[in-house]
């Protein structure tokens, strides 16, 4: 079987491994070489957040599927009942110091960065709630597919824990619902249902969650029906200013980060925030 080592970008002398899965503590890989579709599934428990580890298991388990030519499509999804992802982890952002914020921040650059120049069809089958960083995610895909349910929401609701999205947060939310739905949404940290969600274009299709994933396998089949060079292409012009922009300014965003993370007030409303989630269980 192709082996996850049957890359240009391996070096030389490694064992190749001839897994088919692959798993980490945070982040669960199936890889179909029939169809060449990989699922990664989020298992984070107790809500999947953007943990420092979570995001460099994520980073790497994507490499390993771009590394390997056996694969052409990934579908992202949750294999924690109700939650996509509750976006990033506010533990890693309180109280700690300013390398801690800056390996943090530099994870989350090199997450989006990785799926949102991915030369693969990426799909989010987003089977929960997904605030913040996970809505980050889902919009990071080529295609985006919710459970209809309007009990799961979604969008960008920085504003309202008292952050700012930054600046590549908001280009890509722009890039998926236009310069005004996101203005607004930005502006009042707006979370919505999915129904409303889909009537904004924030997702592209929803579906009863018994059909998910032969959904998301369906729409994959659909892009992966095209040749790759062309869509790979055609995908890079699209987004390839956006990315150059985070790439241009990567270390001021991190120092960006650190210093409006590490404000006094910034910290106060965060703390208040957990406390907030304490209390809600």
């Amino acid at each position: 079987p192709p082996a996850w080592g049957r890359a240009t970008r391996q070096p030389p002398g490694l064992p190749l491994a001839p897994c088919r899965a692959f798993s980490n503590n945070k982040v669960l890989v199936e890889l179909d070489e029939s169809s060449g579709v990989a699922t990664m599934k989020f298992k984070s428990p107790p809500v999947n957040s953007l943990s420092l580890d979570f995001l460099t298991e994520f980073c790497i388990s994507l490499e390993k599927l771009e590394n390997n030519r056996a694969c052409r499509g990934v579908i992202f999804t949750s294999a924690v009942p109700k939650i996509f992802s509750s976006g990033l982890d506010i533990t890693e952002m309180c109280g700690k110091s300013p390398e801690h914020y800056a390996e943090f921040w530099r994870a989350v650059q090199e997450m989006w960065l990785r799926v949102y120049s991915s030369n693969m069809v990426t799909v989010a089958a987003v089977n929960g709630s997904s605030p913040a960083g996970g809505c980050l995610v889902a919009l990071s895909c080529d295609y985006r597919i919710m459970v209809e349910s309007p009990k799961f929401s979604i969008g960008l609701n920085e504003a309202q824990l008292g952050i700012v999205a930054p600046f590549w947060f908001k280009d890509t939310f722009v890039n998926v619902v236009g310069h005004r739905v996101a203005e607004r949404s930005l502006q009042l940290g707006s979370l919505y249902p999915a129904p409303e969600a889909h009537k904004l274009g924030l997702v592209d299709e929803l579906v009863p969650e018994e059909k998910l994933q032969e959904k998301a396998a369906a729409v994959m089949a659909q892009w992966l029906a095209l040749p790759d060079h062309a869509r790979q292409l055609t995908k890079s012009m699209m987004r390839k200013a956006v990315l150059d922009r985070l790439v241009a300014h990567r270390e001021e965003d991190i120092q960006n980060f650190i210093s409006f993370i590490s404000k006094e007030s910034i910290q106060k409303s965060l703390r208040m925030y957990m406390e907030m989630l304490k209390k809600k269980k």
